[in-house]
């Protein structure tokens, strides 16, 4: 790539990034209500882009060869514990990824 083409293409990711963040104040302004099926979206999206996730995680665990999917497994057990006793998503993942990178690189 050129200069010109790297400039180019920031300048083309920032437009864009800058248009999704602040498009929905412009569409959606304050005092006004949001329609039922934005609503709706904002309600439904987070666990279905969180259970999509899961699925994208495990979908290429082998249970059948060494090692079975224990590090998956011990990883999947600490994050839905550790969620399920602190309600906090961004510690549960954290600590779940960190755990899952301790038995990978150590084990």
């Amino acid at each position: 790539m050129t200069n010109i083409e790297m400039v180019m293409t920031v300048a083309i990711v920032v437009a864009g990034t800058l248009l999704t963040r602040f498009g929905a104040f412009l569409i959606f302004p304050p005092g006004k209500k949001a329609p039922d099926f934005v609503l709706y979206l904002g309600k439904a999206l987070p666990a279905a882009v969180m259970g999509m996730l899961v699925v994208y995680t495990f979908k290429e665990t082998v249970v059948l060869a060494y090692p079975y999917g224990i590090p998956e497994l011990i990883a999947l057990l600490v994050t839905v514990g550790l969620h399920l006793w602190k309600r906090n998503m961004l510690i549960s993942i954290a600590v779940g990824t960190i755990v899952y990178m301790l038995i990978v690189q150590n084990i």
